[in-house]
């Protein structure tokens, strides 16, 4: 094809913005296809039943009144309004020139989200010298007639550039998101984002809201003193592996019946559900790396019908009592993020494309190893060192950071 220089043809921007209705785009359509139109580029945006759509066109010198005539005339027998704006060669290339820069998603989202939280964070981006390209709304519309119990609000900004410092960014987005009640998750935008095929949860405090080492503790009679040594463990001021062969230690004698009834009143955490229907619903293989324990881990795997569970045995002996001690290797930090690439290894999933969710000091060389690592109602400690950070809604936040829209789900998926 020759070049536009040397081609006597126009660029011309066109916007109609108005009510939307059911044809209106194919109609503008037809008349650009009458006059064999070439269409750089074409967005369109619907808030409201109002239409925002803007069209880029090359036309013949010859053809382009004729088209902005017949367009003029078509957008007043529909109601809408309709503005055309000559774009300069060099407009045009340099246009070209920024689709070889990096593109970014940064979500936002909360319980709702205001114009104060939009203004900071959009404030963050114009500073670190980002374009927005596109700003979509993920999840369901609020309704302030009937407003629901745990509501959620998220919006996705397509922004494109190199910040400038992207560490400084993060930590601005960091210091925003605890000063605001909200979250925000900066990644990029690449193919491995679209295509995440595995996702790694830690179990206590992040899939069920406790820890159940703690509940048996507390029917051991011995509640206080573990649920000191795990808080330590859990806030990294003391090794996992010897914090927990102290806490396993004093369950000495209690009798392993009660796990069952512990298992079977486990206070799952909010979004689990519907988060795990969708995940099953897409394909997405999900593995529990838990430094819990395997009958709880195991429990939860019928429940949802998890792929994979690893997580710690209790020793039991011939009366049905706990010894005190464990069985196998201990699943501390270290053997998560171990068992993090091996399973992509064996589900035949690139590094780049796993996901890991977790709250504890433990959990970082997991959220470290993976291509998208979250920290859900964390330690501080574990915030202020993971990239993204889930801790004003529930767990099915994660599918927001995924891309998932609330109208790509059906009723159930919306529970």
């Amino acid at each position: 094809m020759d070049k536009i220089d040397e081609i006597e043809e126009e660029l011309i921007l066109i916007r109609i913005t108005g009510e939307d209705r059911p044809g209106l785009t194919a109609s503008l359509m037809t008349i650009l296809a009458r006059y064999d139109v070439t269409v750089l580029d074409i967005g369109q945006a619907d808030i409201h039943s109002t239409l925002s759509l803007g069209i880029l066109i090359r036309v013949d010198e010859e053809n382009s009144g004729r088209v902005m005539k017949d367009m003029l005339f078509k957008a007043s027998e529909l109601g809408v309004i309709i503005r055309f704006f000559p774009i300069t060669k060099d407009e045009y290339e340099n246009w070209v020139s920024m689709q070889g820069k990096n593109r970014y998603i940064l979500t936002l989202l909360g319980r709702k989200l205001s114009a104060r939280q939009i203004e900071a964070v959009t404030h963050v981006i114009a500073e670190q010298g980002l374009n927005i390209d596109s700003i979509r709304r993920l999840s369901g519309r609020i309704s302030i007639a009937d407003p629901k119990k745990n509501v959620r609000a998220c919006i996705e900004f397509s922004v494109r550039g190199t910040p400038k410092d992207r560490a400084a960014m993060q930590a601005e987005l960091l210091k925003l998101s605890s000063q605001m009640e909200m979250d925000c998750s900066f990644q990029l935008d690449n193919m491995y984002r679209r295509m995440r095929r595995l996702i790694c949860f830690d179990m206590d405090s992040t899939l069920i809201q406790t820890e159940v080492i703690d509940e048996l503790a507390m029917r051991a009679g011995v509640g206080d003193k573990v649920k000191e040594i795990t808080e330590r463990a859990m806030r990294g001021e003391i090794d996992f592996k010897e914090s927990f062969t102290e806490r396993v230690a004093l369950l000495k004698g209690l009798d392993s019946s009660v796990m069952r009834d512990i298992a079977e009143h486990l206070p799952i955490t909010e979004g689990v559900d519907r988060l795990m229907y969708v995940l099953k619903r897409y394909g997405y293989k999900i593995a529990i790396l838990s430094g819990g324990f395997t009958y709880f881990g195991e429990y939860l795997q019928k429940k949802y019908g998890i792929d994979y569970v690893y997580a710690n045995e209790l020793e039991i002996d011939e009366e049905g009592k706990l010894t005190g001690r464990y069985v196998g290797e201990i699943v501390d930090g270290r053997r998560k993020a171990e068992l993090l690439k091996l399973i992509a290894q064996v589900e035949k999933v690139d590094i780049a494309q796993t996901i890991a969710v977790g709250d504890g000091a433990n959990d970082l060389p997991m959220l470290s190893e993976a291509g998208l690592g979250i920290a859900f109602h964390a330690k501080p400690r574990v915030v202020a060192n993971a990239k993204q950070s889930i801790n004003t809604i529930g767990l099915d936040g994660v599918l927001y950071f995924l891309g998932f829209k609330d109208s790509y789900l059906d009723e159930k998926g919306r529970c």
